[in-house]
């Protein structure tokens, strides 16, 4: 068998950047005032974040169809003839059924594994899936592994914008109103256990509440050191780097790895987010 690995932008990571590693990547939609743009193709994270800042509204859809038929054509084109993808998971896109349809369609094997996330976790699978692929470990030892990454991993969200919530229509008017004279901060999360889909983790009344909550969380489903920390945020970098600073002081020997919270990811939830994703490698 030649293995082509597929994932997408939902990693935070450009198409050129995946190349560079020997993995082909597709880029998600986003769409505002009625543009459709590809993901750092014509849109980078710092118009998103110039547009955040302006209040506009974006939506999020699975690459262009043509995309995957164009990529998958060439990939059968070089010889391969099996499709390993490690998409944006099934519960936030439908680029995963996408990419197998296509595969199908052109007689291509398709190997998927959900991630039940997005970003870093996504990135390492199929990176990971790769490197054992390259040292002739077989494809089913291969998908257990990197499942196992996806099967350990929780992130959690705290959202300062209410107001953006609202208006991208995740909260109600009532509900964000509500919220902010109560000043309830929602904490949700995202892992295998919802599916792939966010839900509601917790309600707490203040800010340094939700960022005790998480850690309080993390701990006690037992995630250690020998766990990857990564702290996300939607430009509020001063406030992500005190937070990280928590975390290492309740969590013994912890390392927090900051970045900027994928595009797919800070459209929906808006300013002033941190998002902790942890997992084991």
């Amino acid at each position: 068998m030649k293995v082509a690995f597929v994932t997408d932008t939902g990693t935070g990571l450009s198409p050129e950047q995946w190349q560079e590693e020997g993995i082909y990547c597709l880029p998600l939609q986003l769409e505002c005032d009625g543009i459709s743009y590809d993901e750092y193709v014509n849109i980078h994270q710092a118009d998103v974040i110039e547009k955040l800042h302006e209040k506009k509204i974006f939506r999020t859809s699975l690459p262009k169809l043509g995309y995957i038929e164009d990529c998958f054509e060439q990939i059968k084109e070089q010889g391969y003839d099996t499709v390993f993808a490690v998409p944006i998971c099934k519960g936030l896109s439908g680029c995963f059924d996408a990419m197998e349809m296509v595969a199908r369609q052109l007689d291509l094997q398709f190997i998927g594994v959900d991630c039940y996330v997005t970003a870093v976790v996504q990135s390492q699978m199929i990176r990971k899936a790769k490197a054992m692929y390259e040292q002739g470990i077989d494809l089913d030892t291969i998908v257990e592994s990197i499942q196992r990454i996806a099967d350990s991993a929780d992130t959690i969200l705290m959202f300062r914008d209410l107001e953006h919530m609202k208006r991208g229509g995740r909260l109600t008017p009532a509900a964000a109103t509500l919220a902010g004279l109560l000043k309830i901060v929602p904490i949700c999360h995202i892992n295998k256990e919802t599916n792939g889909k966010v839900d509601t983790l917790a309600k707490v009344r203040t800010w340094k509440k939700a960022q005790e909550k998480v850690i309080d969380h993390v701990i006690e489903k037992g995630m250690d050191a020998s766990y990857t920390f990564i702290l996300a945020h939607v430009d509020c970098l001063d406030e992500a780097i005190a937070y990280k600073d928590k975390i290492e002081q309740r969590i013994e020997n912890a390392h927090v790895k900051i970045i900027d919270l994928v595009t797919a990811v800070g459209i929906h939830t808006g300013l002033g987010c941190l998002a902790l994703q942890v997992f084991k490698e």
